[in-house]
């Protein structure tokens, strides 16, 4: 799977636009952590845009007012979303269901009017020109296809290590939890802490994702942290197939070229549209693309 992977992204710039390659590989790390989360620990979160919002911030303001190298701003970033995320997780992982959607959707608000208020965010314009710079002060990132191999780089890295985290010890306990909860305590798992680091690992990856996405556009705004993009996230992750490793990826490469493609086409029609689509795989493909394909190789496999 990683060969494949690699190899389709060292071939994909030569095909494809690098901009949009880009923005697909920000997304699919984004909902690849969400999916962490959501599909191996059982617990919706509403919030996750606040990460990935404040990710994008904190190294946007970094880049762009202090001067601040790419490596910098993205690793400060990233570990903002963490101690956010731990913020969050304290304040929510004591509930479950509806109860801790609603309250990460609720700091997630906060965290939106912090941001429309604050001076340095930009407010209503947001951080704009954000400077892509050099990396290591050797690479100029100002070039489309440099810039692609560096988030194709974070992209893999990050995907590796969430591959590595569901099937080690750690994941196969997060994933008990999501099966039966009270069995797990019943074990003698300490079920809040699990739950809190998969949270926190979540959230971190998400700032990732989210300060990687404010380098390529030179741009953090508002529409990175609202609801909506905590709902596009879910979505991403549903019809890509809940529960899979490489699920979160197909999905936000579904919806991003859904977006791309009919933009100029239907304009704001392209939101029923996708919606649409989502509609149909929750009544006809209930496990998604990824899950329904692994289920027929499966069955195939059985049969034959």
């Amino acid at each position: 799977m990683f060969a494949a992977l690699i190899v389709g992204g060292l071939v994909a710039p030569f095909l494809a636009y690098p901009t949009f390659l880009m923005k697909v590989l920000c997304f699919a790390l984004f909902a690849s952590a969400f999916n962490l989360l959501l599909g191996f620990v059982g617990l919706l979160s509403f919030g996750h845009a606040a990460f990935f919002a404040f990710g994008a911030y904190v190294c946007g303001y970094l880049c762009k007012n202090l001067g601040a190298p790419p490596e910098v701003g993205i690793l400060a970033g990233t570990a903002s979303a963490s101690m956010l995320g731990t913020v969050f997780g304290l304040l929510a992982i004591r509930r479950s269901g509806i109860y801790f959607a609603m309250i990460t959707l609720a700091l997630a608000q906060l965290v939106y009017f912090l941001e429309v208020q604050l001076p340095f965010t930009g407010g209503e314009d947001g951080l704009q020109g954000i400077p892509r710079g050099r990396l290591f002060g050797l690479i100029d990132l100002s070039d489309n296809m440099v810039m692609y191999f560096f988030v194709l780089a974070i992209y893999l890295a990050g995907f590796w290590l969430i591959h590595r985290t569901i099937h080690s010890p750690f994941g196969q306990i997060l994933k008990a939890i999501r099966e039966n909860e009270p069995r797990a305590i019943s074990l003698g798992y300490a079920v809040d802490r699990y739950k809190l680091l998969a949270f926190v690992l979540s959230a971190t990856l998400t700032g990732l994702a989210g300060a990687t996405k404010a380098i390529v556009f030179q741009l953090a705004s508002l529409t990175d942290a609202d609801w909506h993009m905590s709902g596009e996230v879910v979505l991403m992750t549903l019809l890509g197939g809940l529960g899979t490793v490489l699920g979160p990826s197909v999905g936000a490469l579904t919806i991003v070229g859904l977006q791309d493609l009919l933009a100029d086409k239907v304009g704001s029609w392209v939101t029923v549209i996708t919606g649409a689509i989502f509609v149909v795989c929750v009544l006809l493909f209930r496990r998604g693309i990824v899950g329904e394909l692994r289920a027929l190789i499966f069955t195939r496999r059985s049969g034959a």
